[in-house]
């Protein structure tokens, strides 16, 4: 319902002359409600919400007020209603939603009433990415095989999502074999900006899951919630929550060549937990931040949850533009973000002195190195030429002090399991020497031309023995790092050299590359990057969360066993974003979150 509250009803014009309407932050301030330019962004753009929902019943002017009247250190005792734009799911968390849907349309009927009267009143998507497990990897069909399975696993599930996204207008599925909801949200779900009824608003969301914080990388006001409040978004209510301190952060400087978004993300974790940003909103701002690329900022925002905040924001600028263009949206889209922003004077990313924060801090870009996290923590970094003194410290150390409480000569034994090491493919390209019965070069002229009949009696397979701190599962994964072009492509730069100099992967590591989008296939494979990548065994698995959220598939039996037997602590390293202990494999005590090209 219209209004013109404080005449902030206006009008802006794009790039083409279209006009549209939008409620003026800048007319707020000019009616003498507050210093709303001094405001951080992330607070503007809700109380832009609450300004355009004032209804005078669940938003009133006195929320407006309040909200205007933000403080960077004043006591926090008030509560925001924040009516969101759209609605986000994933599989899991969003399936008792649509049964919670379901019911109401058949209470609806049994009273009588027209059970399409049911219906989300905000757009709603739920991307099917949680289902997905590596039971098969190494392997040119383990994407075929593992999405088989899926549909056998889930069959009951997916026809209850089909025909909620055929009962409702306003419930879309993306499903399975996609990608990851947090990177199909980025790529392709957000638009910038909304129009109804001729206003134009910023887009906003909740969504059921805890990485949702991603799409703060592009400008837009969101976080995880939990399934009652996403209903009540879903429905149209406000989610309430407690007026935040906003925390700012000055980057500064720019990244090191070979340093990658995951080595900055790890130091900006670190960083955080120690300053307990714990349910506040963190602005990133500063040259630092504005030299940073899309994927990366949306790299930062997504690890929001892992150090603690609501959320991990940057402002909409001239970066944004870019990738909505170059990730598809329609060139009116485009125009309508950008002449949006400018009218509200929210676009470019905030120069140091130019907010009020409740508490600034500073990182030099410069200062980030080559780093993992772990083997427990997303914030216990750990600089990557410390590691191995790191991990033999942990080892021996108390469970108090993170560590595995183990006997120190334990750390250089070997443990035989009942498997064998299988031994190297003969290679199928190698050099044919004419009329030599088809044999390769280094055979013909190696062995069958000695003068000597060759009497070293090969040697069979040899027993495969596994021991404290071997990795035996490695994984790119997650929407933390799928989502961005630099660490996949260096990944693959570096698969290539290594299988240029004969290195490779023993088969009982449990190699796996699950991308957060079909995008990231393209353009792999484009590069020539994905064949170089499958030399090492980093055969496409699935377009899903997988290793990440535990679904890493079975180890192989015998290895299982030799580690139950013998309290083994082995490894997993991953491009994911959380490594509680057991969270990737329940027999997988250490974990470490890295850079793809740090995995490979």
């Amino acid at each position: 319902m219209k209004h013109n509250l404080f005449k902030t009803l206006q009008q802006f014009r794009t790039a083409s002359g279209v006009t549209g309407q939008y409620y003026s932050l800048p007319a707020l301030e000019q009616a003498g409600l507050g210093k709303i330019s001094r405001l951080p962004v992330s607070i503007r753009i809700v109380l832009e919400s609450v300004l355009r929902n004032c209804d005078g019943k669940k938003v009133t002017e006195e929320h407006i007020r309040e909200l205007s009247r933000w403080a960077p250190t004043a006591s926090r005792t008030d509560e925001i209603p924040f009516v969101v734009a759209r609605v986000v799911l994933q599989d899991f968390t969003g399936v008792p939603l649509l049964c919670d849907l379901a019911a109401m349309r058949g209470v609806a009927q049994r009273m009588g009433k027209n059970p399409k009267l049911i219906e989300p009143l905000v757009p709603v998507d739920l991307v099917v990415d949680h289902s997905v497990q590596v039971d098969h990897y190494g392997a040119k069909d383990s994407l075929d095989l593992n999405m088989k399975i899926e549909f056998q696993r889930n069959a009951e599930r997916y026809k209850f999502m089909k025909w909620g996204m055929q009962a409702f207008d306003t419930f879309k599925v993306v499903p399975p074999g996609i990608g990851i909801v947090h990177q199909v949200n980025l790529e392709y779900l957000a638009r910038g900006v909304h129009q109804k009824d001729g206003i134009y608003y910023p887009d906003s969301l909740v969504g059921t899951d805890s990485h949702t914080t991603m799409i703060n990388g592009i400008g837009v006001v969101a976080w995880g919630v939990g399934g009652i409040e996403a209903e009540a978004g879903m429905l149209g209510q406000p989610v309430y929550f407690l007026t935040p301190d906003v925390v700012g952060v000055h980057l500064k400087g720019r990244l090191s060549e070979g340093v990658t978004a995951t080595d900055l993300v790890l130091t900006v974790t670190e960083m955080l937990r120690k300053a307990k940003v714990v349910g506040k909103f963190v602005e990133y701002f500063g040259e630092g931040a504005a030299s940073l690329a899309v994927p990366d900022r949306a790299t930062i925002g997504n690890m929001a949850p892992e150090y603690g905040a609501t959320m991990g924001f940057f402002a909409v600028d001239d970066k944004t533009i870019d990738y909505l263009v170059k990730t598809g949206r329609t060139t009116a889209e485009v125009e309508a973000v950008e002449a949006y922003f400018r009218a509200q004077q929210m676009f470019g990313t905030p120069k140091a002195g130019s907010i009020d924060y409740s508490q600034t801090l500073e990182l030099d870009l410069a200062s980030v190195v080559a780093s993992l996290a772990g083997p427990k923590r997303p914030q216990d970094r750990i600089e990557l030429p410390k590691m191995k003194d790191s991990f033999n410290s942990l080892f021996s150390k108390p469970v108090s002090e993170n560590g595995f409480n183990q006997s120190a000569d334990k750390l250089s034994r070997r443990y035989p399991t009942k498997l064998t090491a299988a031994p190297r493919p003969p290679d199928d390209n190698a050099l044919k020497l004419p009329g030599d019965g088809g044999q390769p070069q280094n055979v013909a002229e190696m062995v069958n031309n000695r003068p000597t009949q060759d009497r070293v009696t090969p040697s069979g397979p040899k027993p495969l023995d596994i021991g404290n701190g071997d990795v035996l599962i490695a994984a790119i994964t997650s929407c933390t790092n799928t989502s961005n072009p630099g660490v996949l492509l260096a990944a693959g730069l570096l698969a290539k050299k290594a299988a240029a100099k004969g290195l490779t992967v023993q088969r009982h590591i449990k190699t796996s590359l699950a991308p957060g989008s079909r995008v990231v296939t393209e353009y792999l494979t484009r590069a020539g990057l994905l064949p170089e990548l499958e030399k090492l065994n980093f055969y496409l698995a699935g377009y899903g969360c997988t290793t990440c959220i535990g679904n890493s598939g079975p180890l192989d039996p015998a290895i299982e066993e030799t580690i139950t037997q013998n309290d083994l602590v082995c490894a997993a390293v991953l491009s994911g974003n959380s490594n509680f202990e057991a969270r990737i494999h329940p027999n997988i005590k250490t974990n470490f979150l890295a850079s793809p090209p740090l995995v490979v």
